[in-house]
């Protein structure tokens, strides 16, 4: 597939290498030509020096024949026009565009484009990994608005109902699977919970939260 990254920053660098080394084609554009040596010493992708926004640029980079786009210059407002024009102007199937600024994210939202805000996201992990160690993310939607968490059931839940455990946090936490001597199975509300079964639960950070502090209180009979 031909791939165009837009910007190559430490962002743009690497995600152009591992384009690279998944066997596919790839432009970098940065509009300063030092910006090249965070690539990878076996990248074997075109770079191309410009402004992204130049449409003559974005013609030597391939873009009509482009399978995808990413916009990941430290410029929200950069990114979110390329990453607009991409899609409006030349029909690219796949594009993303970086939010850099949590403050901004408000502006490559506007556009309605799909994005990765590496700086709102990276906190609210470090966030989740120093207030909850025992819980474990496996999946993040979006920019970590809803995620899937892996709960380990300690001993004072065991043989009580998933329905038991959820109680009043039912709207906020959505089980996905449980996991039992290494078989995976669809929960349902009267499944009983043993010790040491794996949860998997589709929740925000704040209903994780909850169930993380309800696990950790004695269940009632």
């Amino acid at each position: 597939m031909n791939f165009i990254v837009v910007g190559c920053g430490r962002v743009g660098a690497e995600l152009a290498y591992h384009l690279f080394r998944g066997g596919h084609q790839v432009v970098v554009v940065d509009s300063r030509k030092e910006a090249f040596n965070r690539l990878h010493p076996d990248f074997r992708g075109r770079t191309l020096e410009g402004e992204g926004l130049a449409e003559s640029v974005l013609e030597r980079a391939g873009i009509r024949e482009a399978d995808g786009l990413a916009a990941v210059t430290n410029s929200d407002t950069l990114n979110a026009v390329v990453a607009h024009t991409a899609i409006t102007f030349y029909n690219v199937p796949n594009v993303v565009a970086r939010n850099y600024d949590p403050n901004l994210r408000s502006v490559i939202e506007a556009f309605g484009l799909q994005t990765v805000g590496s700086t709102y996201w990276g906190a609210q992990r470090v966030e989740e990994l120093l207030m909850n160690p025992s819980q474990k993310m496996v999946y993040s939607a979006g920019n970590g608005e809803v995620e899937i968490y892996e709960i380990l059931i300690p001993e004072r839940w065991n043989g009580h109902t998933l329905d038991n455990l959820l109680g009043p946090l039912k709207q906020h936490c959505i089980p996905v699977a449980l996991s039992r001597a290494g078989r995976a199975f669809l929960p349902q509300m009267d499944t009983k919970l043993q010790t040491g079964d794996l949860l998997n639960i589709s929740s925000t950070f704040e209903g994780i939260s909850a169930l993380t502090a309800r696990l950790s209180k004695q269940a009632e009979a």
